[in-house]
């Protein structure tokens, strides 16, 4: 074998090119949380350890701990738009690519830009510095997220016109929750760190509202865990792990066109709530026809799985064990209940063995079996 010069083995063991930057959000369950505090301070520290750090745009409203960070470090200057006869300043986004910084600082993700700019929405000028394979740190509060911004409504009676498709968050390779105790974002409003102090008091008593921020909070912890949970299934796909990591509990139920199934799914709905568990509903089409009393039973169950929370599925499969087992191994599912009637004779056998051949086929999983009466 010839050997290799110094170019040639630097050439295999070099990492593979760059093909996008990596977005990094820092997500907030209200304003003056530090989002963009955190944020800065890692840019800084990236820049002190030699990165090449740029702000692209920092929003301070004024907050005195923000504006003494924007200093160090170097700043893409703004656009200016002129709108209905007024000047703004919007972020350059070609400037930020023509400049070509490893890190471009870009705050409020949600943000709406001004008519005229090359884009409508902050994060459409992120999506693009981001094929020009430049990293991005972002803030965004869960308020601004699409799909709960209508919860954040409900609770707060605030309706939110700025927001971020959820999709946008997935393409986020790391999520940091700037977590603060509701008590202490309250403490840090009336010193006046994050509102002048003419509008701390009604502040508040409406919005900032402990009831609010608690729910806030928890919708933003909920975020961030599903997001971890993605990055856990991926890893264990991508690594073709195929035992179950019990890190979050997730239940299964199989359920028939029986209207007993409903006994099951309140039993199992219960076991989920006490467990914080996720919840599944499996039917298996086996390909046997059902008729038209069965077809409108089944969906009944189903919707009465949808209404204690659980996610219904249908799986089609020649034999109910092997796809139930094959269920279990994809949603990394950690425990798994079957229905029971007090049968006797082949019915019985034919009961085992289908039990015998899921744990066969099936991941580690516990296995419930929950005994109803007959008809």
């Amino acid at each position: 074998m010839p050997k290799r010069t110094p170019e040639e083995w630097l050439a295999v063991t070099a990492p593979p090119e760059k093909t996008k930057g990596v977005l990094k959000l820092f997500l907030g369950y209200a304003p003056g949380v530090g989002k963009t505090y955190s944020m800065l301070t890692e840019a800084i520290r990236r820049h002190s350890r030699g990165e090449d750090v740029v702000i692209g745009v920092v929003e301070t409203h004024g907050r005195k701990g923000i504006a003494e960070l924007v200093p160090q470090l170097e700043v893409v200057p703004r656009k200016k738009i002129e709108y209905k006869g007024t000047l703004f300043e919007e972020m350059d986004v070609d400037a930020i690519i023509a400049r070509h910084p490893a890190v471009v600082l870009v705050d409020e993700l949600a943000h709406t830009n001004i008519p005229g700019s090359k884009h409508r929405k902050r994060y459409e000028d992120v999506l693009e510095i981001l094929e020009a394979k430049i990293d991005v740190l972002s803030t965004v509060n869960i308020q601004h997220i699409e799909s709960i911004a209508p919860t954040v409504n409900a609770i707060t009676g605030v309706v939110v016109r700025e927001t971020v498709p959820d999709w946008v968050l997935q393409v986020s390779e790391e999520t940091v929750m700037v977590d603060l105790t509701p008590e202490a974002l309250h403490n840090r409003m009336r010193r006046g760190d994050v509102y002048r102090q003419d509008k701390v008091e009604q502040s508040l008593k409406n919005f900032f509202r402990r009831g609010n921020l608690i729910a806030l909070r928890e919708l933003a912890l909920r975020q961030v865990a599903e997001q971890v949970d993605r990055s856990l299934s991926s890893y264990m796909d991508e690594k073709d792990i195929q035992e179950n990591w019990a890190v979050r509990e997730r239940i299964a139920v199989c359920i028939s066109s029986n209207p007993r199934a409903q006994y099951l799914l309140a039993r199992a709905a219960r076991m989920a709530r006490r467990m914080d568990a996720e919840l599944y509903a499996v039917h298996v089409d086996d390909g046997e026809r059902l008729n038209g009393k069965d077809e409108k039973s089944l969906e009944a169950n189903l919707q009465f799985a949808e209404s204690l929370g659980a996610t219904a599925v249908r799986l089609k499969g020649k034999s109910v064990p092997d796809a139930a087992a094959q269920f279990v191994r994809e949603k990394h599912v950690t425990q798994m209940i079957f229905g029971r009637t007090a049968v006797e004779g082949w019915r019985k056998i034919l009961y085992l063995n289908t039990i015998n051949r899921f744990l066969r086929d099936a991941p580690a999983v516990d296995v419930h079996i929950v005994t109803q009466e007959p008809d």
